[in-house]
């Protein structure tokens, strides 16, 4: 136990001064505990037949499949709807898409595993953080935080509360008759747990500007990126990208988008008429109203010309905010080899919209820019019409998968390297609705185990190619499987060497005496500190019977003393060891003092509001 309780004291602080990445510290500790259990005297340590089970647990393996489920769910576009539907309603600021976003994912995780929830609503948030400018790190430690609350919202939410009827019957064989438990309805604890999730969504809206942490977006250099901040750094033009409502009877009928373009300086790289959406549509293009269009330039230019010929510019993209967001389109470089057939030729000879699917914004030459917006360093330029030459580099406006091809084309040598290249399947989409809909329904309506549950859809998708089996390995967060398969022996470690039920019965013994309210408190104290080292049905089956005798001594009721371990065992923010925390924490980039701050306060509301709400309600 002395060096079980040491490894303990090892392992958080390796985790807090981050001395080696998380997911590698807590691979040294199951490293050292295999080591350790060869050293006579500390047999009982780990077995190291058995060390690696982790790798092949119940929850590793359901985290892997819910991966490959939500990627899958990505891939045919309907996390962009999704996303789509949260930004229609919740705008574009931070008070209001945290509590949609947390809310939806907190009622959906009490009725599947919480870590389920979190993967599913992963794409989703990534999505609307990309379009909102939002960072990542503001937005899922909320979603985290309440898939991890919605868990105790029903008695299927989480693993604990699962088991709780069961322990039930169990403890009741040691109580007399007159004293026995009665069973959990499925919506017993449902006050208590929609309280916990209003609690989460109200701690961050109030005080999330100061506990969430802030890391900013990533500069790649040549990482495709949103047309504003792209067009604004490199080339100093200074661009926004607006919607225009062109009504009927305009006096720009006829007109094509060429004239249009070099009348103005600005650049139409969409249009949208009678129901059809063109992506960079033929500069050749007349304009046929009612109609609108995707303009490209500086906002007082376009408002001033919408002025003078009757049109509406709309605050923000709507027909044009999905096909035109940052994860679907943006502004890349590309540069004419000097063996290019396109040299001596424009991209008006080669109809360069329509064969490549590039809205040409620049040309930059020599170390001098031509566009068709007048800057303080150069004129306006039709450089539709401009011959190429070799060595020019294109800055143009595409779609990602129109540039992914033009990786194959020899014509060109995409510079823009980091951008989604993901192939998007949405005739998919029936069969991914299909499979997530079986695994649900397996997880719910049956006693088939959760991993294999989730698996079933997760293998339908790829049999199906909603998703390939190379891009299923890619969606899975290896460095989060590694950290909670290496964690796992360590609980286990506490548990098997008695480490656990010493530290419980010297913490109960000091309760000794105390009020009823205060046991209770203890006991919630008590199940939140062993769900941060160990399993969470672990520290369930541990203290559960504990609790209820506590409770019979002191007089109080077992049932309810019972329901605060079941409950308190999700009480578990401080540390990244709960699988939901260690699911968001590689993609928001947090650190472990991230999750000390925001989740010691939550910690806190956690214990005052479940004690008070099971007080109230039981």
């Amino acid at each position: 136990m002395m060096v079980v309780l040491a490894i303990l004291g090892v392992t958080v602080l390796m985790f807090i001064t981050e001395i080696f990445r998380i997911d590698f510290s807590a691979l040294l500790i199951m490293i050292a505990l295999g080591v350790l259990s060869q050293v006579p005297g500390l047999e009982n340590l780990a077995d190291p037949t058995r060390l690696f089970e982790g790798f092949s647990s119940n929850a590793v393996i359901s985290i892997i499949a819910v991966m490959i489920i939500g990627a899958g769910l990505d891939r045919t576009g309907l996390m962009s709807q999704v996303a789509a539907v949260i930004l229609k309603y919740g705008g574009k600021t931070e008070a209001r898409i945290i509590p949609i976003i947390s809310g939806t994912v907190g009622v959906i995780s009490s009725f599947m595993q919480n870590v389920g929830a979190a993967a599913l609503f992963l794409p989703v948030v990534s999505r609307i953080s990309t379009r909102t400018e939002l960072p990542l790190s503001r937005l899922l430690m909320p979603m985290g935080f309440c898939a991890i609350l919605g868990g105790t919202i029903t008695l299927v939410g989480s693993s604990p509360l699962i088991l709780l009827n069961d322990l039930l019957i169990t403890s009741n064989q040691m109580l007399p008759a007159s004293e026995k438990m009665q069973p959990f309805s499925l919506f017993s604890v449902t006050p208590v747990g929609l309280s916990l999730v209003a609690t989460g969504i109200l701690y961050f809206m109030l005080l999330g500007r100061w506990v969430l942490p802030d890391r900013g977006t990533k500069d790649e250099g040549s990482s495709g990126q949103s047309v504003r901040e792209y067009l604004k750094k490199i080339y100093g033009l200074k661009s926004d990208l607006v919607e225009v409502v062109v009504p009927e009877g305009s006096l720009l009928r006829g007109q094509t988008f060429a004239d249009i373009m070099l009348a103005h300086n600005l650049y139409i790289v969409g249009s949208y008429h009678r129901g059809q959406r063109w992506f960079t549509p033929l500069l050749s293009t007349k304009v046929e109203d009612p109609c609108r269009l995707a303009i490209m330039g500086r906002r007082k230019v376009i408002e001033d010309i919408a002025f003078a010929y009757g049109l509406e510019v709309l605050p923000e993209l709507d027909i044009f905010a999905e096909a035109y967001a940052p994860t679907v389109a943006g502004v890349a470089e590309v540069v004419i080899p000097p063996d290019s057939d396109l040299i001596g030729k424009s991209a008006r000879d080669v109809l360069m919209r329509k064969t490549y699917g590039l809205g040409l914004l620049a040309i930059h030459r020599g170390g001098e820019t031509l566009s068709l917006v007048e800057t303080e360093e150069h004129e306006a330029t039709n450089i539709s019409a401009e011959p190429l030459r070799a060595g020019d580099t294109l800055v143009a406006f595409t779609a990602w998968d129109s540039l992914a091809r033009l990786t194959r084309d020899r014509d060109f040598v995409v510079v823009t390297s980091d951008f989604p290249m993901e192939e998007m399947r949405p005739n998919k989409v029936l069969w991914a609705l299909l499979f997530f809909a079986l695994s649900v329904s397996l997880i719910l309506f049956t006693d088939l185990r959760l991993s294999l549950a989730l698996l079933v859809g997760a293998g339908g998708m790829i049999a199906t190619n909603v998703l390939r089996i190379d891009e299923a390995y890619e969606a899975v967060s290896w460095p989060t499987v590694f950290l909670l398969a290496s964690l796992i022996p360590l609980g286990q470690a506490v548990q098997n060497t008695g480490t656990a039920g010493w530290i419980a019965q010297e913490i109960l013994n000091l309760l000794d005496g105390w009020p009823i309210w205060g046991l209770q408190a203890g006991v919630a104290v008590l199940a939140t500190a062993f769900t941060l080292v160990m399993s969470n049905v672990g520290a369930t089956v541990l203290l559960v019977p504990l609790a209820v005798s506590i409770a019979v001594a002191a007089g109080g009721d077992p049932a309810v003393f019972a329901l605060t371990v079941a409950i308190s065992t999700s009480n578990s923010f401080l540390i990244p060891t709960h699988q939901v925390n260690a699911l968001i924490m590689g993609p928001a980039g947090y650190k472990v003092t991230d999750f000390v701050k925001s989740g010691g306060i939550m910690t806190v509301l956690f214990l005052v509001v479940s004690l008070t709400m099971m007080n109230i309600v039981f």
